[in-house]
Order: structure tokens, then sequence, then C-alpha cells
């Protein structure tokens, strides 16, 4: 499959008004249908009009699946589908992998993300470099004692939500840093901005929940 708008035939029921079993989805060998490349995204222009009118087949992915560039799962419609896309490539919310024309089908990835802490450090290049490495300092102190994992763009921080917001609001709240700003935002509005590794490092920990940890921020 190419980056082309490609037909792959599936079963042979009517199509419906929503994504819903539609019985045998797979090829008519059993075997899943292949997906080994994005044809675009529900946004692009040339999809608009199409997606206006067809069904919409979801392939609901959690943030740690979407890191993945190869998988097997079912759609919510029934199709049994097996990504395998280039290294590097991975899938993001909206993404098109299927257009099966018999059925006016589209299969549209739908990627749970959680929301993402964001620490804005832009206030401190106003202080003096002296205050400014403290504070940075004394901030990956504070994450790194928490075993939460990071990444820096800019003069942003990004970290997952490996336990609840509130206990990572406590900790924050509870150290104060000067001239430092944080809030929690959608996971899909960092995404545009970090590449395929910095995603996995904060929606691949944050999906393992269970395993990070947060210590008494008294402490």
């Amino acid at each position: 499959m190419s980056g082309t708008i490609t037909h792959t035939h599936g079963g042979d029921t009517a199509p419906h008004t929503h994504a819903e079993p539609h019985g045998e989805m797979t090829t008519p060998t059993g075997k899943p249908i292949r997906v080994d490349a994005l044809l675009g995204k529900e946004t692009d222009e040339e999809w608009a009009s199409r997606i206006e009118s067809a069904v919409i087949d979801v392939l609901s992915l959690d943030q740690w699946e979407a890191q993945k560039s190869r998988l097997r799962r079912t759609t919510l419609g029934g199709r049994e589908l097996a990504v395998s896309l280039d290294r590097g490539v991975q899938l993001q919310d909206g993404d098109i992998l299927l257009w099966d024309e018999p059925e006016n089908t589209v299969v549209v990835a739908r990627i749970n993300l959680k929301d993402v802490l964001e620490i804005d450090l832009s206030a401190l290049l106003d202080v003096t470099p002296e205050k400014m490495i403290q504070t940075c300092l004394e901030l990956g102190h504070a994450v790194g004692n928490q075993h939460w994992p990071a990444v820096v763009k800019g003069m942003k921080v990004y970290v997952p939500l490996t336990v609840d917001k509130a206990v990572m609001g406590s900790v924050m709240r509870t150290h104060a840093f000067e001239g430092i700003e944080y809030t929690f935002i959608p996971g899909a509005e960092v995404i545009p901005y970090i590449a395929p590794h910095e995603a996995r490092r904060l929606f691949g920990a944050a999906a393992r929940e269970g395993e990070g940890h947060t210590h008494d921020p008294l402490m």
C-alpha cells in the first residue's frame, strides 16, 4: 500500500451509518488486512468530503500502542488489521489506515492520549544566570526524585501523567519553584512538536500505569 488512496475489499454486508460490527471483515483468505503505509489524515482536504459521506470505522489504541510501528489489532467494525509501518513512523489521532470503497468505509486511528504536565521555564530568562541554574537544578532534582520521565523542548518541560494530576500538582506546589509556571494540557497538543522517540518517552511511560511512583511531596 502506498501513500496514495487505495481500495481494499472487506465483507459483504451493507454499510451502516456508524462504525458497528459488520460481520466478517478480514480478507477472503481469513488473514488480517495489511496496512504498511498511512493514506493521510481525516483533516486532509482530499479526505474531507469522502469521510463526510462514508462509514467511519475506528482503530482505537492507547498511547503506548500508538508508539509501535508494528501491531495487530481489530477495529470497532470488526476488521482485523496487521499494521507494519516504516521505522520512525508513529500513528497519530486521525490517521487514515484503510479505504474500503465497496462498503464506503474508512478506517481511522483514534489515539487515547493522556494529558501532559507542561512546565514553562521562559520566565527564567529574566533572572540571573546563577538563579536560572539553581532553579533548573532544583526542578530536575524534584522531577528525578519522583521518577518522572521528562522531555525538554526549548523553554518547556513535558512530563507524562504517571500518577494522578492532584498528586503531581501537589508536588509542584510544595516545591514552589520561583519563576516557573505549570499547567496540564492535552497530549495531542504536544505531539506535533516532539520526535517519535520523545513521544514514546512521554506517552509510553504514562500508559504503563503502576510502574511509575511518587514519593511524599513533603520529602
